[in-house]
């Protein structure tokens, strides 16, 4: 239980730390959030509790195939968010990402690739 609640406390850190530095800088809080923090922060958390080479190498694989459908979101939430307002924003990238997510999916199975 103390491993769980010590895995909590240091990503939560993390995340508050990128939070902190995005409201000084919109550049470095941009940069920040655009690495792979929490695939890393994931990726050592499963090599730590034992999971195989393989298992994390998938994990990365599939994290790859669901990127793809995520960045089109980084493009019109911008514009969204001014000309709606940050709850409609959030609300139509989430929607616009879930239908993504769904269309790349038919695409992957149509090369083969099987992501859920």
């Amino acid at each position: 239980m103390l491993y769980l609640v010590a895995k909590v406390f240091f990503t939560a850190i993390i995340i508050v730390l990128v939070s902190e530095v995005a409201k000084k800088s919109d550049q470095y809080g941009g940069l920040l959030a655009a690495l792979p923090l929490t695939t890393f922060l994931i990726i050592f958390w499963m090599y730590f509790e034992g999971a195989t080479d393989s298992k994390i190498s998938n994990h990365l694989q599939l994290t790859l195939y669901f990127v793809l459908p995520t960045l089109p979101m980084f493009l019109f939430f911008p514009y969204l968010i001014h000309k709606f307002g940050f709850p409609i924003a959030t609300l139509t990238s989430i929607a616009l990402t879930a239908l993504l997510i769904y269309g790349f999916k038919l695409l992957y199975e149509q090369f083969g690739f099987k992501v859920f």
